[in-house]
């Protein structure tokens, strides 16, 4: 009887939505990008069998969680199958009831699928060479400087240094703090082999311009909360980056301006420029992710379409989206690249004259039809003109914001930048 009683408690204790919302804070805390997406995935496909029952928010959780990463998923579907056979045991549920819940559970994960698909995990597409001077394999990294930003990442952020200096012993290694001059030490670094950067994707953005002026090869340490850049480049740790500079595996990666200023991952204008703004006023003092969704709602209760012409055609713009290359997958999700040269750029709209826009948009993209929605644009470009009859622009790049101008370019002149990719 007290083992029954046990089993009962057990099913108690681990049947809890509160517990897989705890799980989710965890993985998406430390366990990086994957992590992230997995954490998200889980919680949506939480939310939307949460109605359906216990054992279906079980199987939906842990399916969501194991669709973006399998290592960490399979234990929490294994916690659902114990807890639905324990169920059984001691009498609580059929177990027709068992498999329904199960089934629908799954099905509900999958599903989620069709609105936000699944990142692929392998590295975009590039030309590789190892003819670009300073790219050229280098086992010690002598010549080399890396600049490693101490601002960039979270706190449970690995620190690269260590992994830099045993890997590179030859390496010189300068570590910026808040107050330093991060593109004086990239320029200082741009009279070795190469720059390197050690942070996140802003970071690596002010290193590309340095490299690109210096006529130098860029290698990235991700060391940044979400590092863009070096996921597509198949750098997934310090510990890769290393290895390509043993290597001297290169690639020429295409380099995208907007109003002249490069950028290697997305630039926009308008809103998205007020959100980041907004982050960073706030991220100081209750930290990033929190910023960044109290940022969000303040943006959306306050924004207002932007009056611009674009290619000569006047247009009023909730949100507009400029990406380095084609990303995937369709709509305003853009989360990763086939290919870093194709020559592109993708140019995402969504337009603010219909009425109920913003609405009309979430609508389309939950019920799949985002194709077919007339707020909603995108297409391939090589150039885009704009010009703000309003004046200058609050522009931003990377992750990072200025003030442009009130006519402007976004385009692909044919500029590509040496950066160090994966070896393998």
């Amino acid at each position: 009887m007290a083992t029954r009683d046990t089993a009962v408690a057990l099913t108690n204790a681990t049947d809890r939505a509160r517990l897989r919302v705890v799980v989710a804070m965890l993985l998406a805390a430390g366990g990086g990008r994957r992590g992230r997406r997995a954490a998200l995935r889980g919680l949506i496909s939480l939310g939307g069998a949460s109605v359906l029952g216990h054992t279906a928010s079980a199987f939906a959780f842990g399916t969501g969680v194991a669709l973006e990463a399998p290592t960490l998923g399979a234990p929490l579907l294994a916690t659902a199958v114990a807890v639905a056979g324990t169920r059984v045991w001691v009498g609580e549920h059929h177990p027709r009831d068992i498999v329904a819940g199960a089934a629908l559970g799954v099905g509900t994960a999958a599903v989620t699928t069709r609105v936000w698909p699944i990142a692929p995990s392998a590295a975009a597409e590039v030309r590789r060479t190892r003819t670009m001077g300073g790219a050229d394999p280098s086992p010690t990294g002598k010549g080399l400087t890396v600049v490693v930003n101490r601002t960039a990442g979270s706190a449970l952020s690995r620190d690269p240094v260590a992994t830099l200096q045993a890997g590179l012993p030859d390496a010189r290694i300068v570590e910026v703090d808040d107050g330093d001059d991060l593109v004086a030490a990239l320029e200082d670094a741009a009279g070795g082999r190469a720059v390197g950067i050690a942070g996140g994707d802003g970071s690596v953005n002010a290193a590309a311009e340095v490299a690109q002026a210096a006529g130098k090869p860029l290698l990235v340490v991700p060391a940044g909360t979400l590092n863009h850049l070096a996921r597509d480049l198949g750098l997934s740790s310090a510990d890769d980056a290393v290895e390509a500079v043993r290597s001297g595996s290169a690639a020429g990666v295409d380099l995208a301006t907007i109003d002249g200023r490069p950028f290697l991952n997305t630039a926009s204008f308008g809103s998205y420029a007020d959100l980041v703004d907004a982050r960073e006023r706030l991220q100081g003092v209750i930290g990033k992710w929190p910023a960044v969704v109290v940022a969000l709602v303040r943006v959306l209760r306050r924004a207002r379409p932007c009056e611009v012409e674009i290619d000569g055609k006047a247009m009023r713009v909730w949100m507009i989206f400029f990406g380095n290359c084609r990303y995937h997958p369709s709509g305003f999700a853009p989360s990763w690249r086939e290919r870093l040269d194709d020559g592109r750029i993708d140019v995402r709209i969504v337009e603010g004259d219909a009425p109920w826009a913003r609405v009309r948009l979430v609508f389309a993209v939950l019920t799949g039809r985002l194709g077919r929605c007339r707020v909603y644009s995108q297409r391939l470009a090589r150039e885009v003109r704009v010009r703000s009859p309003h004046g200058p622009l609050r522009m931003a790049r990377d992750g990072e914001t200025f003030d442009g101008s009130d006519e402007f370019v976004v385009a692909k002149d044919g500029r590509t930048l040496p950066v160090y990719v994966a070896a393998d």
